[in-house]
């Protein structure tokens, strides 16, 4: 997502795992948008991610107005995450054998016309609910090669030294769309229905494929293409079972993401079942999380370092908001809390990948990402159906609570495993929670 060794953004093979992962000299909040190629790609994504927020908010709705079940919204989502599930490993093999340029452009152009296609049948009248279901399914098959190409190529737009601001950046990139589009969304959607919607991600996609085509070659940071070869599935997984610092961060988001993430199943049954809205209050929660995603976003920029103990707080936090707001009496609590959720989910999710990034060897880059995918959002095809059966069968606000209970105790479990193998111990204070170094009667204890 360089070239070199991977010295400047990989630390050696430590015994235990690291606490915090040097960053480079941290330059500002938005550094690494003085790089011509990065405001490139960074132009393009904003267009297309405000288009890919407006498909994903009228695609749940859709589905729950031809159905009305929490479940098949479930079942949607884990159609477009079953691909990198099954084959993630592999389109991380495929990112380090090609060139990440000209395989973003052919991923981006086969994303946009996946949502035309949906846009026709739904213009036309004709779609049915398993139209929705093979089009998610076809958007994650082009996913599993894209989100690991599009992940390693920021190292190569940027370089090392910037790896942790751009990674920041493309998430603030990505929850600033997540902001206007669910409310153009929830617009077009009461006003002409969803097909418009599906039409105009599908059209947002020039703009990442005219970004990619207009960049400097000679600017990029090219990694050599890895050579194809026998045993390089087998090699990414070796390389990450050897290193601490790589297992539990991965642990951890795979976790959150398989029952913490899941809110197309809560929010769409919260609004239906609960406070008995509509597609513009869907769409005002969405805004909300992203609102608070985007503050957290900008934070990670800031701070330039991704810290193991700043992710295992971030996920406690993050878990207990989310137990919170599953029981919020009101609507406008159960609004207003949206915003931490979206802080500190989105602080789980830049610092886990920062982290994983740079504490892997650029040639290994694209297989280590396409794990850490396939962990993060391969999970939901396992975890979106039990959770929206959950919500179907017991309510929105058990199932909701049931993903939260789930997620805290993963992040108490990650914390202890890496407590016990750092010879470190867990303090929490009114300062928060951090690692300390164990006293040496501990250390003696345990040698």
């Amino acid at each position: 997502m360089s070239t070199g060794t991977g010295a400047d953004s990989a630390p050696g093979h430590p015994s235990t795992p690291s606490v915090a992962v040097p960053a480079g000299k941290n330059l500002g909040m938005f550094s690494s948008l003085r790089i011509r190629n990065y405001r490139l790609f960074a132009t393009g994504q904003v267009v297309s991610n405000t288009g890919t927020w407006m498909q994903r908010i009228a695609q749940d709705w859709l589905v729950l107005s031809l159905t009305g079940s929490a479940s098949a919204v479930g079942i949607t989502i884990a159609l477009q995450f079953l691909p990198m599930l099954l084959f993630g490993l592999y389109g991380g093999v495929l990112a380090d054998r090609l060139p990440k340029r000209p395989l973003l452009i052919a991923t981006q152009a086969a994303m946009g016309l996946t949502g035309i296609a949906l846009a026709v049948l739904t213009l036309a009248g004709h779609v049915q609910v398993w139209h929705v279901y093979l089009a998610a399914f076809l958007l994650g098959l082009v996913t599993v090669v894209d989100n690991p190409a599009r992940q390693t190529f920021v190292s190569e737009m940027v370089g090392p030294a910037q790896v942790a601001n751009a990674v920041s950046l493309n998430s603030a990139n990505f929850q600033s769309a997540r902001l206007v589009g669910p409310a153009i969304a929830g617009v077009l959607i009461t006003a002409v229905g969803s097909g418009w919607a599906f039409l105009l991600n599908g059209l947002s996609f020039a703009a990442p494929i005219a970004g990619l085509l207009l960049m400097r070659t000679r600017e990029l940071h090219p990694v050599t293409p890895q050579p194809r070869a026998k045993g390089q599935l087998r090699e990414g997984l070796a390389y990450v079972a050897g290193r601490p610092e790589l297992v539990w961060p991965i642990v951890l988001v795979g976790f959150i993401g398989t029952f913490g993430f899941n809110f197309p199943i809560w929010l769409s049954a919260f609004v239906s079942d609960v406070f008995h809205g509509d597609a513009g209050t869907y769409g005002l929660f969405n805004t909300l999380i992203a609102a608070g995603s985007l503050a957290g976003a900008l934070l990670a920029a800031r701070r330039g370092q991704a810290r193991l103990r700043l992710l295992v707080a971030a996920a406690v936090l993050f878990s207990v908001i989310l137990l919170m707001t599953a029981f919020a009496p009101t609507f406008w609590l159960f609004a207003a809390l949206m915003v931490p959720i979206g802080v500190f989910g989105l602080t789980v999710n830049v610092v886990a990948n920062s982290s994983v990034q740079m504490a892997t060897d650029p040639e290994m880059r694209g297989r280590v990402m396409a794990l850490f995918m396939m962990v993060f959002t391969g999970g939901t095809p396992l975890g979106a159906p039990l959770v929206g059966w959950i919500t179907d069968t017991y309510g929105a606000r058990i199932g909701m609570a049931a993903g939260g209970a789930i997620s805290l105790a993963a992040a108490l479990g990650v914390a202890l495993v890496l407590s016990r193998v750092g010879n470190l111990r867990l303090r929490v204070n009114r300062h928060g929670v951090t690692f300390v170094p164990s006293r040496p009667r501990e250390l003696a204890t345990a040698a």
